[in-house]
């Protein structure tokens, strides 16, 4: 199995810290910008081309660019779905929500009074009805919202990559699967430091410094699953972008 992990595209949130350097007046549950958008028909351009030339790198020793999906995940946030949603209608691949594949925090907004991030309810299953009618949701989403409990910290989000992975094993594991997910930054932050084997990750090597593995928005990053180990054969693939779209 291989395991492509992409980061969505720039998001409304992604851009004000671009012009701000804050995250203040920041989305609970952001949409792509313009940028994020073209973003997101060039990844999608990109991953159709590649798919249908069955292009191999020999000097690299594997199938570099030979992606030819069998199963597109998102997560239920906003930017994730509308960068999987060029991706799928490209690929001709339906678009499956997951429930944990989300960004760390889940959906919420930071209280200005308090200042403690209050976890809010995210959109149900009628408002993806009416806006992403494409989308395959969980069975189990009703019509109280998704999130709909309270913010999540990085211990719990570290037990979230951990459930998938394992969930990610039960039903793709031992087979050809091609599997790419389309999640965020601080989430793609949490596999890694699972699959090392440790919180590795969030280890503070100096004070108030930390280890970040750098995902640029729609970059793609490939794991492969062997039978007897797993091998990180690439990340943060960015270069079928224009440099001007490269966020």
């Amino acid at each position: 199995m291989q395991l492509f992990i992409i980061r969505h595209c720039e998001s409304e949130n992604n851009a004000l810290w671009k012009r701000t350097g804050s995250d203040n007046g920041r989305f609970s549950d952001p949409a792509l910008t313009t940028v994020g958008q073209q973003q997101a028909q060039v990844l999608a351009d990109f991953l159709s081309r590649a798919s249908a030339q069955k292009a191999e790198n020999s000097s690299a020793g594997m199938e570099f660019d030979n992606f030819n999906f069998t199963h597109l995940y998102c997560s239920l946030m906003r930017r994730s779905v509308q960068t999987g949603t060029p991706i799928a209608k490209a690929l001709n691949l339906p678009l499956v929500a997951h429930y944990d594949i989300h960004e760390r925090g889940g959906i919420y907004l930071k209280d200005p009074q308090t200042e403690v991030n209050e976890g809010l309810p995210g959109p149900n299953r009628a408002h993806f009805e009416q806006h992403h009618p494409e989308l395959i949701l969980p069975e189990s989403l009703g019509e109280k919202g998704w999130w709909n409990r309270s913010y999540e910290d990085t211990d719990q989000a570290l037990e979230r990559a951990r459930v998938f992975l394992r969930w990610l094993e039960n039903e793709h594991g031992g087979g050809e699967d091609r599997v790419a997910i389309i999640t965020h930054g601080g989430f793609i932050q949490s596999l890694i430091a699972v699959l090392l084997g440790a919180d590795l990750l969030y280890v503070e090597v100096k004070p108030e410094r930390e280890i970040w593995i750098k995902s640029n928005n729609g970059s793609i990053s490939r794991v492969d699953f062997w039978s007897d180990f797993i091998r990180v054969s690439y990340v943060n693939r960015v270069e079928f972008y224009p440099p001007y779209l490269i966020t």
